[in-house]
C-alpha cells in the first residue's frame, strides 16, 4: 500500500532536452532519485550483458553487435529495459497493462498506484499521491489532477491512440527529504496540490498556452529538442556509455576471431 508522500507535496520534473525517461522514473518514485548519468550507466551495463548473452548463444558479430547502443541514444532516449532496471533498484515491477497479471488494473485502475506511458520516444507517468491521481507528463508545467472516474477513460484513450502502457507495482518510496542537499536535480520542483492546480489552470486559460495534449504524437517536439540540445555533460555521459559498448564489441569480435583461428589450427593439425 502507498504511504504518505513528502507531507502532501507533489514532485514534478519539466522536460529537459530528451530526458523524459529520467523524468518519468523520478516522478514514479516521487523524488530526484536518478540522474541522466545513472540511467546512462544502466544502459551501458545492459548493452554489455546483451552482447555477452548473444555471444554465448553463438551469434555472429552482426547488426546486434554494432557499436550503436540498443538502450540509449546520443540524444538521451532510453529503452523500456533501462526504465525497468532503474525501478527494479527500488523493488518495483513494470508490467505491460495488457498482461494477464495486470487484469485487475484493467478492470479498476484505481486499485493501483502508478502507470508508465510510452509513445514515439516520449515517456511519462500517471501516479497516485496521497489517494489522488495526477498526470506527471514532463511536457506539462505542473502535475495535472485526474479524477478516479476519469482515470480509466483516460487510459483507454491513450491505448486507442497507440500508447504503450505499463503498470508499476511494489513498495514505493514513502518519502524523499526535501530539505536535503539532493532535493533538486536542476529541473525538478516540489508543488502543493493547490499550486499545481493553479499553474495548470493558468496554462489552460492562456491564449498562447504551451500545454501539449498527452494523446498527440511527440516525435516532432522531440526532434526540436534534439536540435537545441546543448548539454555537453549529458553528451559525454552517453558517449561514455557507447564507448563501453564499443569496447564490449571489440572484445566479442576478438574472442570470435580467436575461436576461428583455433578451429583452423585444429583442422590443419
Amino acid at each position: 500500500m502507498e504511504g504518505v508522500s513528502n507531507g502532501g507535496m507533489l514532485y514534478h520534473e519539466v522536460q529537459e532536452a530528451k530526458l523524459c525517461a529520467v523524468h518519468c522514473v523520478n516522478t514514479v518514485l516521487q523524488g530526484p532519485f536518478f540522474s541522466e548519468f545513472d540511467l546512462a550507466a544502466l544502459a551501458s551495463d545492459l548493452d554489455c550483458k546483451e552482447r555477452q548473452m548473444m555471444q554465448e548463444g553463438g551469434a555472429s558479430t552482426g547488426d546486434f553487435l554494432s557499436a550503436e547502443s540498443h538502450n540509449v541514444s546520443l540524444g538521451g532516449d532510453f529503452s523500456i529495459q533501462v526504465v525497468q532496471k532503474a525501478l527494479e533498484v527500488w523493488d518495483l515491477q513494470v508490467i505491460p497493462l495488457s498482461s494477464p497479471v495486470a487484469e485487475p488494473a484493467q478492470i479498476d485502475p484505481d486499485l493501483e498506484n502508478a502507470f508508465i506511458c510510452h509513445l514515439h520516444d516520449h515517456w511519462f507517468c500517471i501516479r497516485k499521491v496521497n489517494g489522488e491521481w495526477y498526470n506527471f507528463d514532463s511536457l506539462y508545467a505542473a502535475p495535472e489532477h485526474l479524477s478516479k472516474f476519469y482515470l480509466a477513460a483516460y487510459l483507454d484513450s491513450l491505448k486507442s491512440s497507440g500508447w504503450s502502457i505499463f503498470l508499476v507495482r511494489g513498495s514505493f518510496p514513502k518519502e524523499f527529504l526535501i530539505s536535503s542537499s539532493e532535493a533538486s536535480n536542476g529541473y525538478g520542483q516540489w508543488l502543493s496540490p493547490e499550486d499545481a492546480e493553479r499553474i495548470t489552470k493558468s496554462c489552460n486559460s492562456a491564449p498562447d498556452s504551451q500545454r501539449i495534449s498527452a494523446t498527440r504524437q511527440h516525435s516532432d517536439l522531440a526532434e526540436d529538442m534534439l536540435t537545441d540540445f546543448e548539454d555537453e555533460d549529458l553528451k559525454a555521459a552517453i558517449a561514455a556509455s557507447l564507448m563501453d559498448s564499443s569496447q564490449a564489441k571489440a572484445s566479442v569480435e576478438a574472442g570470435s576471431t580467436a575461436n576461428d583461428n583455433k578451429e583452423g589450427e585444429e583442422k590443419n593439425a
